[in-house]
């Protein structure tokens, strides 16, 4: 960390709560590249090591340091329901794999998926309220194809 990002390393402390090395089939013959899951105290630092890390090709021991595309694309996929969620308080967080988490009513709620969080959406009207341009697909979008021309006089 400190050899790649010297000055980020001095902005921010870095509490790392757990690391682990996910499992991967290991080829004894040829070195493979290992996925690290790092869980950190803070989000926003996560967010700037990300970003660092995108922008800078960096090494860790010769090894290119590469951010996994699908948790880059999922965190794109959930920003703006993350962002509304942030802004009510509701402590959203962006798990591994891709998923999202929240506390609704003192219990934390996770979905894997959008589709999921719908379904959940769908019976709570405050959450429906906040989230309707975001995940709750305009009624009156799909229902314009499937009309006949007499139900449209």
């Amino acid at each position: 960390m400190a050899e790649n990002f010297p000055k980020l390393r001095r902005e921010m402390e870095l509490h790392m709560t757990e690391v682990n090395r996910a499992p991967n089939f290991i080829n004894v013959r040829r070195p493979t590249p290992r996925h690290i899951v790092v869980k950190l105290a803070k989000v926003n630092n996560k967010e700037k090591i990300l970003r660092a890390a995108r922008q800078k090709k960096k090494t860790y021991k010769g090894i290119p340091i590469r951010p996994s595309a699908d948790s880059l694309e999922g965190r794109r996929e959930w920003n703006d329901i993350f962002k509304i969620l942030k802004d009510k308080n509701l402590q959203p967080r962006i798990l591994y794999p891709v998923k999202i988490s929240f506390k609704h009513n003192g219990e934390i709620k996770t979905f894997p998926d959008k589709q999921k969080s719908r379904e959940f959406i769908a019976t709570r009207h405050p959450l429906q309220e906040m989230l309707r341009k975001t995940l709750i697909p305009e009624k009156s979008k799909k229902g314009k194809g499937l009309q006949n021309p007499e139900q449209r006089r």
